[in-house]
């Protein structure tokens, strides 16, 4: 991955998920610097970042946090984002002191039922014109 791409954060969501697709969105918004770059789990980028990380290249069952050469995953991802959006969002970062077995145990709840709560998509998302910049 050119090193250009590894200056900003990047998000890997599942990109059937419509949670995961609503999370891109509320970020776009959430992130006026443009901090945040996305991809997909299922695409191609997606799948080189994982394998880049010795990250499974099958299982959509979180979303990760890239940070450079470091690798995030489910509550410690979704706090990590929290610290770097703008606005009340990074009063939540202190969450971050429970230990991650205990987080992940609320994160993996929802992960597990996002699909029957939330909906799943046919194919992934396809980022409109303003959107698509971010987009790796």
């Amino acid at each position: 991955m050119p090193e250009s791409i590894k200056k900003n954060p990047i998000l890997l969501f599942d990109g059937v998920c419509n949670l995961c697709n609503s999370m891109v969105t509320f970020v776009i918004k959430h992130d006026p610097k443009a901090k945040f770059k996305f991809a997909s789990l299922q695409s191609e980028i997606g799948q080189h970042i994982l394998k880049e990380h010795s990250l499974r290249t099958d299982h959509f069952d979180s979303f990760y946090y890239i940070d450079g050469n470091k690798a995030f995953t489910k509550s410690t991802a979704a706090l990590k984002l929290a610290k770097n959006l703008d606005g009340a969002w990074k009063l939540l970062y202190p969450l971050i002191i429970i230990p991650k077995p205990l987080r992940d145990i609320i994160y993996s709840f929802v992960a597990k039922n996002r699909y029957r709560w939330f909906g799943k998509r046919n194919e992934c998302m396809l980022p409109n014109p303003e959107m698509k910049k971010r987009f790796l």
